[in-house]
Formats: C-alpha cells, structure tokens, sequence
C-alpha cells in the first residue's frame, strides 16, 4: 500500500487564486518557470502535516495579494483501503483551522494520517548555519516517529518561557522555579528520549541499504559537555544546579532546547560541516531516504516526500539514483523543477506535470515524460 495526495484544491493561497490537481500514488514531476507556482503547491501540502508547513509561515503569510480573503487547502489522502479528506483553512486575520473527514481535528492528528518528509534549498546551508535549523531538523525527523513530539516540545517551551521571565525578573524564590522546572523535566525528558529514539531508528535504517547517496554517523551533541541527561531526576537536578548562571545569563542554559545535531560522512571520518557543497546536499539526500525507509520499515507504507528543486544540483547519474531508490521505496514524492527534463530518468514511472500561471490562473497539465 502507498500513502498518497490524490486530489489537490487550493484557493487564494499564495500565488494561486485556484489550482487543482489530480494524481495517483505514483511519485508526481512539477516543472515549469520560476515563478509559476511550484513550491506553493509543495508549501500547501506541507501543511497537511503538524506545524507551519516547509516555510514555516504564518496563517496571514499564505493567503493571496492583493485580495487577502484568506486561503483554503483541501485535499484527498489515499490510505488503500481508506480514504481520508482534510481541510485546512484560515479566514482574513483568524488563525489556521483543520478539518478531517468533515470534523474539527487536532494538528497532531495529521501526523498520524500523513507523514511527511521534505528537503527544500534553504536547508542546503543546514550543517554551516546555527544549531536551532539542525535542531529543527531532528525535531521533524522526530515528529515522523512520534506525533506526540509536537505536544512535548509545546510543553516544553511554555515552561521555559515563565522560567526566562522569572530569570529576567531576577526573581529568587525557589519555589517557583521548582514548579517550572518539574513541568519541563517532565517535557524536556520525553523530547530526548524520543530524539535518540528517531536517530537510533534512522541508523537501523542506514546498515546494510543499497544507497548511491553517502551515509551520514549522527549524534546529539551538547555544548561544553554540558550533557543533563535524558531522565527527568537528571534534568531536574541540571537546571537545578543551573539557576544561579541562569539568574546572570538572564535565560534557561541547561536543556533540550540547548543541543545539536551533528553529523559525521563516515566513509570518509569527516564531519558535515567540513564536507563539500555537494557532499552536504548529498548527506541530506542520504538522510531523508533513510527517514523514509525506517517508517517504511516499521509503518508498512513509506511517507510522502517533498523535494523541491531536488534535482538542480544533482548529477545525471545521481538524479537517475534518486528516482530509482524514491520508487524503490513505493513512496508518493512530489519533486518540483524548472526543465521537464530533469525528470527524463523517472519516465513512466512517475508523472509529470507542466505549472503555469495565465492572468492570474494557476495551471497544472499532464506533460509527457522523458
């Protein structure tokens, strides 16, 4: 079975005052010029997964200029057996709402319904960048597993705010902070484990797969071994002993929120970071379709990719690997480009389709594959 975006609608987002599409479960090839609108179709699937969607914008950042009448997302998901239809809208200045087979849903139900996967260009720059982008990273990663991630993370996050304000305040009763800090204990311990869950799971992954892409070694890393452990007694007794560089810092130091992603090319010993352009687009390659083969692995059905401008910096042969280890798979990845033929070495086994925008009407027609 493949899990798949059959039916897409979109109204007044982004660029497109309508658009619609219709595909199968095969992988789907948007081309076309910039501009036309092939990210937004990729940005608006993103959304049916937990979160702000691959751009990481707000419900008022989507919605189409100049009418700004607010934005709808509608689509069909096929599950096989089971077919699903989700709205997400929002309103002119209302927030977000979701909608699942007619009812009102939580976000985190998305993660259960569609797990999703993606690799856009500003994250090319992942391994060279501040920690919090690699973090985000491991957060989806995470997510992909464990749908509750999101609920601990927001719980997390919550008690650390009143803590910083506290800190910032220089406020000094203890009992304050042992309030906050059980509550982020409680939190922050949930956040590692499944953390070093999802890595362990993507590793598994890793040994043993025929893969033309280079296998990253990946760890979690704290700054100045500054390691609180991964118990809530541990963490609690971290930012315990932490408060008075706390109070100075006027901020939380100890903590999930403080770790990174690190990422090692292990046939060559070297770390990302110090690996080429081409080597570090490849290493995210690498680890996306690790992602994708663990839930495959352990969900029976391989989650849907998205994977913009995928191919623009790829070799002949490796495009050709990609396509050959995403149908492998049995995964739905909607990949965009600029020129049809990027997309010859898919051929049948995927469709392509032409985007393009004609006084203000979004287009998406059948093209011919390569």
């Amino acid at each position: 079975m493949t899990r798949a975006v059959t039916h897409l609608t979109l109204s007044h987002f982004r660029s497109h005052l309508r658009a619609s599409v219709q595909v199968d479960a095969r992988p789907v090839a948007l081309f076309g010029p910039n501009g036309a609108g092939k990210t937004n179709l990729l940005e608006a699937i993103s959304l049916l997964s937990p979160g702000r969607g691959l751009r990481r914008a707000t419900a008022a950042d989507l919605v189409r200029r100049p009418e700004q009448l607010g934005w709808r997302v509608g689509a069909l998901i096929d599950l096989g057996a089971q077919k699903h239809e989700i709205d997400i809208r929002a309103e002119a200045g209302q927030p977000r709402s979701t909608r699942i087979d007619g009812k009102p849903a939580a976000q985190t139900e998305l993660g259960r319904l569609v797990p999703m996967l993606w690799l856009v260009p500003s994250m090319d720059r992942l391994w060279l960048e501040g920690a919090e982008g690699r973090r985000r990273f491991l957060d989806r990663m995470t997510l992909s597993f464990f749908p509750d991630h999101a609920r601990a993370a927001l719980a997390y996050e919550k008690s650390m705010r009143d803590r910083n304000r506290l800190l910032k305040d220089q406020v000094q009763d203890a009992r304050w902070y042992d309030a906050l800090e059980a509550q982020m204990a409680e939190a922050g311990a949930r956040m590692i484990q499944n953390r070093q869950a999802a890595l362990g799971q993507i590793a598994a992954a890793q040994n043993g797969a025929e893969t033309a892409f280079p296998t990253p070694d990946l760890a979690l890393h704290w700054p100045e071994d500054a390691d609180p452990g991964d118990t809530e007694d541990a963490l609690t007794a971290a930012m315990a002993r932490s408060r008075a560089a706390d109070l100075r810092a006027g901020r939380s130091l100890t903590g999930p929120h403080r770790v990174d992603l690190e990422a090692v090319y292990s046939a060559k010993g070297v770390t990302a970071a110090q690996c080429s352009t081409g080597e570090q687009k490849a290493l995210l390659i690498s680890l996306v379709l690790a992602n994708a083969r663990a839930l495959r692995d352990r969900d029976g059905t391989a989650p849907v990719l998205l994977l913009d401008e995928i191919a623009a910096h790829l070799d002949e042969t490796r495009r050709a690997a990609l396509y050959d280890e995403i149908c492998a798979l049995g995964a739905q990845a909607w990949m965009t480009g600029t020129d049809a033929h990027l997309f010859d070495a898919l051929g049948a086994r995927g469709q392509h389709l032409a985007v393009s925008e004609d006084a203000g009407t979004s287009r998406v027609d059948p093209g011919l594959p390569g």
